[in-house]
């Protein structure tokens, strides 16, 4: 009997979730309202595309369309395992996105902490409107600078020269090409996530901080004890979020400052994507190496959600 209720119980609560569901709708319709071009756009450019990853899995002939193709199963991811690049552009990616992910992540933090104990407002107000304007700088823009600082006759360059060094065309140079995009992305995006950090400082209690100074606690003991954890979830939500984007190195960086002498250290699994696909018009097999990406990308995002559920309790879900 007592199963029996329980069973009417899970039905009647099913059968009024979607009438919930409406009244609620009702209640906030202006908010529903505001939503709905979010939901647009989503399904529009992100979930309804997806049926085109099928021609990864085709010989894609625009004449004939995704359903008219022929079927060749797994041959593109085969050809793309077994190619000679493929080691190569992997390697790229996983070493740009790791130095990016150790140097380029913390930094923001660091500065959001050494802003946090700088007194002075107008000093600190100076520092975040100069670091974080290059973030709304065009990349295009940034590239050509880049280009312009790293070059023979550029200041990097008369800065080496002055101290005796040789000049030389950096982006011309394999060697180079990891330390200027990893630094320049530091350089670009420091400012932007500082606001982040700092916007997760502003919601600490400070009564945590007396509790600390009655303690006997000085500044580096509330920032271990009192600051750090009270970042501690910001820090692993982007933390996942950036361990999922590690296999998707921006390609229109990497494509306005490579060329075919940095191929070598340069070229990723996103730059390879638009070069086989767009330049070769090879539609399937980029496609097969897309969601070989995205797929990875997947993984890890889900992979260092359950270790961090596993470990702290904090996560996206």
């Amino acid at each position: 009997m007592a199963q029996l209720k329980l069973g009417r119980s899970k039905v009647t609560h099913a059968g009024r979730l979607p009438l919930n569901i409406a009244k609620d709708m009702v209640k906030n319709k202006y908010l529903y309202m505001m939503l709905t071009p979010v939901l647009l756009y989503f399904i529009i450019f992100h979930y309804f595309p997806m049926y085109g990853s099928i021609i990864a899995f085709k010989d894609f002939n625009p004449r004939l369309g995704i359903g008219g193709s022929a079927w060749v199963g797994l041959e593109h991811f085969k050809d793309f395992f077994g190619g000679m690049y493929f080691w190569r552009v992997f390697k790229n990616t996983l070493m740009i996105s790791l130095y990016d992910l150790i140097f380029g992540f913390p930094a923001p933090l660091i500065l959001a902490l050494l802003l946090n104990e700088v007194k002075n407002a107008l000093f600190k107000r100076s520092v975040q409107t100069i670091t974080y304007l290059p973030h709304f700088i065009s990349l295009v823009i940034i590239c050509g600078m880049i280009k312009d600082f790293t070059s023979s006759d550029g200041v990097i360059n008369d800065i080496i020269a002055f101290f005796g060094g040789e000049r030389v065309t950096m982006l011309l140079e394999p060697s180079f090409f990891r330390t200027i995009f990893v630094s320049s992305n530091i350089w670009q995006h420091i400012g932007w996530g500082t606001i982040i950090y700092l916007a997760a400082l502003s919601a600490i209690d400070l009564e945590q901080y007396e509790a600390c100074k009655i303690d006997g606690g000085g500044r580096w003991k509330q920032m271990l004890h009192v600051t750090l954890p009270g970042l501690l979830p910001v820090f692993v939500i982007l933390l996942i979020l950036d361990i999922g984007r590690i296999m998707s190195v921006g390609f229109e960086k990497v494509i306005l400052l490579y060329n075919p002498t940095t191929y070598v250290t340069a070229d990723v699994i996103s730059s390879y994507v638009y070069r086989i696909g767009l330049q070769d018009f090879q539609f399937s097999f980029s496609s097969a190496v897309g969601l070989f990406n995205s797929v990875i990308n997947f993984a890890l995002v889900v992979g260092s959600n359950w270790i961090s559920r596993k470990l702290n309790n904090t996560g996206l879900w």
